[in-house]
């Protein structure tokens, strides 16, 4: 019969085992391929964005990383499918501003909630916005945009990837600084407003800037004025808001990953810190030729911003005068 000491090694050599086995299997993450949830059609930026960092993550990860584009209701489509999701790593959403901070003021209820149902994860970018048109003479400046939008109130049209996006915010930013009224257009996601702005379907569109860049670059669309208080370096040559005429105009559209709530905390570190692998020089310089400036965070940073801008983002819809729908 074994003597006390064996006894208590023996079960000592046993708890470390079934430790390092437990430890090993919480560890094996991902071990299967992780759906990066956009809520969008493909095509526009945060598209664009979820497929460049599920390249990388593929990359270094070692599993793919695949993009399920659930567009339509800005957002109550596909953000609740993460929602409702595993809290396993495997299921994110690559996500607007707008889906987490603006929809809370747009709408009267939500199938999901923005702070209780999701566990950040990180920032992912900044995307400074641009005022464009299709028509260049009719509104060859913001002076000239303003005095025409005056002279019929709600008669000039302005494209967005939806309610309570920030193409919607710019609008009714644009509204309420030049005291001007506008008639919003909503889409489904950023190209199809971006395909009507070409179209000359809509008269104007607050766009982010990789959704404007190429086309203004081409020629086939005109930038008026950028949303920030510099001149932005993809567009030198475009006058700021403020330099326009018209002042206190500056927005700014974010992104975020984003994991289901109880999302285990060394999960949501170890996707922290792949994330800020994967913008690596390489894909920095890549999206800053649109325009795109990479703006990383830790969860609690990001927790933190999208609490203070739901309540900025109720000031503007508020001031607006939006009722929610």
């Amino acid at each position: 019969m074994p003597d006390r000491r064996t006894t208590l090694a023996c079960a000592a050599a046993l708890a470390a085992l079934s430790f390092s086995g437990l430890s090993a299997a919480q560890g094996k993450y991902p071990d299967q391929t992780v759906k990066l949830v956009v809520a969008l059609p493909a095509g526009g930026s945060v598209d664009m964005i979820a497929r460049a960092l599920g390249q990388k993550l593929n990359a270094s990860l070692g599993v793919p990383f695949i993009v399920d584009n659930r567009g339509g209701a800005s957002g109550q489509i596909g953000m609740p499918v993460v929602a409702r999701a595993a809290p396993d790593g495997h299921t994110l959403a690559v996500s607007p501003a707008s889906f987490l901070t603006t929809n809370k003021s747009v709408f009267k209820t939500l199938p999901y909630d923005p702070e209780a149902d999701f566990t950040p994860v990180t920032r992912l970018v900044n995307q400074p916005m641009v005022l464009i048109v299709k028509d260049k003479q009719k509104y060859p400046s913001v002076a000239a945009l303003v005095a025409a939008a005056k002279a019929q109130p709600g008669g000039i049209t302005f494209a967005s990837s939806g309610d309570g996006s920030p193409q919607h915010l710019g609008g009714l930013l644009f509204e309420s600084r030049a005291k001007v009224k506008m008639l919003h257009v909503p889409y489904k996601g950023g190209a199809l407003a971006i395909n009507d702005t070409l179209a000359g379907t809509v008269d104007v569109m607050f766009a982010v800037m990789p959704e404007a860049v190429p086309h203004v670059a081409s020629g086939k669309l005109h930038a008026l004025g950028v949303m920030s208080p510099t001149r932005s370096p993809v567009m030198p040559q475009v006058p700021t808001m403020a330099e326009a005429g018209v002042a206190d105009m500056n927005l700014s559209a974010w992104m975020a990953l984003l994991a289901p709530a109880k999302t285990p905390r060394p999960i949501v570190d170890q996707l922290n810190r792949a994330v800020q692998a994967a913008f690596d020089p390489e894909l920095k310089a890549k999206l800053a030729e649109s325009g795109i400036e990479v703006a990383t965070s830790s969860p609690e940073e990001l927790q933190r911003l999208i609490a203070s801008d739901i309540k900025l983002h109720a000031e503007l819809v508020k001031s607006a005068g939006l009722v929610p729908q």
